[in-house]
């Protein structure tokens, strides 16, 4: 030990601390809007990971002055990066109680390295016994009257972070990263984070979820609702910190809908009205003389240097100014972005108008409004009325073409979905899936039988496809329709017909399937055996499909390869184009 109290005492005399800094990143406005400071020792000291330094510090009793040193020297080299997003920085209980904190956090302050603390998050660090709540209350709210925003970090990982959280009010709560490793696969995190958001939504505490590493976790606490992330995922900690944020992190789930789906057709910008915006600067009763010349306006923009920086809503304004009786008195010469507690709700002009009323509904802010934006210039503004109006027009479309039988997508939906996929050169497989024999056995057995043969299909091909490798289509009678926007289109193919091929038998009599198949007249009147029903499907591949111009062209592809596929019997498929053209795959009877 004395090793390493010696190598302690000499790093905080030579203060031969490294701030490093983690990005924590908006999900919903796509941009990083703070950094956590995490303090490293010398990269050749054996103190260099945080855990090893403050364990050492811990057990030598050097914690405080550690924490200190650390604090002084992250603010400073904050200040020397001049980044203008907010900085989070770890303050334990033990320190925020010490009689000295007051003096010590304020001289940070009253130093010259220009900083305020409107632009620290003070993080609560709660890993150790905490029971003096009314002396934290106290430390708390002079940290607020100074400036500060208060976090609470590591939620769920200390002794009573529950009883702190409801003490101190934190502006933000920090979930601890063991809850979010494997979030998407376990229901029990799944619950424990639902509820910590459904609280938080409900007190006005915004959450970020920790240690965020993989795509998976990311779409888990975006389907959550959860506005703020922080992890490898985004970025590693480092000495210099990342400033731009790959945009394409936060998209997977757009991605993904712009891929799989056909409903989306209508963008943001279709919704968008161009109403002229105000600067932030812009005088409240300037404001005021505006909305009573624009009796219909009731949402304004507020817009710097093309930037959306507000949205000032009609009647919150009014009920906010003349709530008191000199309230157009005490702030009429005061500019309008005092009335403005957060940034807008922003989506890029080209986002499909079922993601942006995804991401308002998952928010907890219930925005009424939203700014369209093209590459993050304010080009207009939507409202969650005029979004409501068009999802409803886009669902009636689409219900008059789906088929009422199975209820997929009929054949308009399927050719507006293929013809997006080539106007926007994105590459895509497309599978023709018709029933051999079908005719026969409804004979013998009866309509009834048939659709349910015919939804059995339906639903072979939803399960085994998924939204996620394309889209499915009923384009009429037993036939069937499959846009492969996946890689793995052929093994999707493969197993739709095994499947299928196990289900058959369940819909014949047993002798029937002893038999292996039933008599009934063909199409001249004459008696025949038919063998079971079986699937043939014929699949264009994606080196032929970019080829075609139009979902007419696509279409005549499809249909010459299902021509093909049904010449062989049993469950078959004939793909045309790529290395596997001419391959026929028989056997699923």
């Amino acid at each position: 030990m004395s090793a390493l109290h010696d190598e302690l005492i000499k790093i905080l005399e030579d203060e031969t601390l490294t701030p490093y800094f983690q990005p924590i990143v908006s999900i919903v406005h796509k941009k990083i809007i703070g950094y956590e400071a995490l303090i490293r020792g010398p990269s050749d000291s054996p103190l260099y990971t945080p855990f090893v330094l403050f364990t050492t510090a811990d057990q030598i009793n050097l914690s405080n002055k550690l924490e200190y040193l650390s604090r002084e020297i992250s603010l400073k080299h904050y200040a020397d990066l001049d980044i203008p997003e907010k900085l989070f920085i770890n303050v334990s209980p033990a320190v925020l109680l010490h009689p000295d904190f007051k003096q010590t956090i304020a001289s940070h302050f009253q130093s010259q390295l220009g900083l305020t603390p409107s632009s620290v998050v003070i993080e609560i660090t709660e890993h150790q016994v905490t029971d003096n709540y009314l002396h934290m209350r106290d430390m708390i709210k002079h940290c607020r009257d100074m400036g500060f925003q208060i976090a609470l970090d590591d939620l769920g990982s200390g002794y009573s972070g529950l009883r702190l959280w409801t003490e101190i009010q934190p502006d933000y709560v920090k979930i601890d990263k063991h809850f979010i490793t494997d979030l998407h696969q376990d229901e029990v995190k799944l619950n424990f984070v639902r509820s910590i958001q459904t609280v938080a939504g409900s007190i006005g505490c915004q959450v970020i979820a920790e240690g965020v590493e993989t795509e998976e976790e990311f779409e888990a606490v975006k389907k959550l609702g959860i506005c703020y992330a922080q992890g490898f995922y985004f970025a590693k900690p480092t000495a210099i910190p990342l400033r731009k944020l790959d945009i394409g992190l936060l998209h997977t789930g757009e991605a993904w809908y712009m891929r799989a789906r056909p409903l989306p057709t209508v963008t943001a910008a279709h919704i968008a009205k161009k109403i002229r915006p105000l600067p932030s600067a812009t005088l409240i009763t300037e404001v005021l003389e505006w909305f009573q010349a624009y009796k219909d306006l009731s949402f304004l923009p507020l817009v710097d240097d093309d930037k959306p920086t507000g949205i000032i809503q009609r009647d919150h304004f009014f009920a906010t100014l003349f709530s008191s009786r000199y309230g157009l008195e005490l702030y009429g010469k005061k500019p309008v972005q005092l009335f403005v507690d957060k940034l807008p709700l922003s989506f890029e002009q080209n986002t499909p108008l079922e993601w942006v009323s995804q991401q308002l509904t998952s928010t907890i802010s219930h925005d009424k409004a939203f700014i369209v934006t093209d590459n993050g210039n304010y080009i207009g503004i939507g409202t969650v009325w005029g979004l409501l109006e068009e999802i409803t027009r886009q669902q009636i479309h689409y219900a008059q073409h789906a088929n009422p039988l199975t209820l997929l997508p009929g054949s308009v939906p399927v050719n507006d979905y293929i013809n997006r996929l080539l106007a926007g050169q994105q590459p895509f497989a497309v599978g023709y899936f018709d029933l051999d024999n079908f005719k026969p056995f409804n004979d013998v057995y009866g309509y009834n039988a048939g659709d349910n043969i015919i939804k059995a299909v339906a639903d072979t091909l939803r399960q085994q496809i998924g939204n996620s490798c394309g889209l499915v289509g009923h384009i009429g009678g037993d036939d069937f329709i499959v846009v492969f926007t996946c890689d793995n289109w052929l093994h999707c193919c493969q197993d739709v017909l095994a499947r299928f091929a196990s289900q058959v038998p369940h819909y014949y009599r047993p002798e029937d399937v002893a038999a292996g198949g039933i008599y009934a007249e063909d199409r001249a009147g004459i008696p025949c055996f038919f063998p079971l029903i079986s699937l043939s499907a014929g699949i264009v591949a994606p080196d032929m499909t970019s080829q075609c111009q139009s979902h007419v062209e696509v279409a005549d592809l499809a249909a010459n390869a299902k021509k093909t596929a049904k010449q062989s019997t049993g469950n078959s498929y004939f793909v045309k184009g790529e290395a596997k053209a001419g391959e026929c795959l028989c056997g699923f009877q």
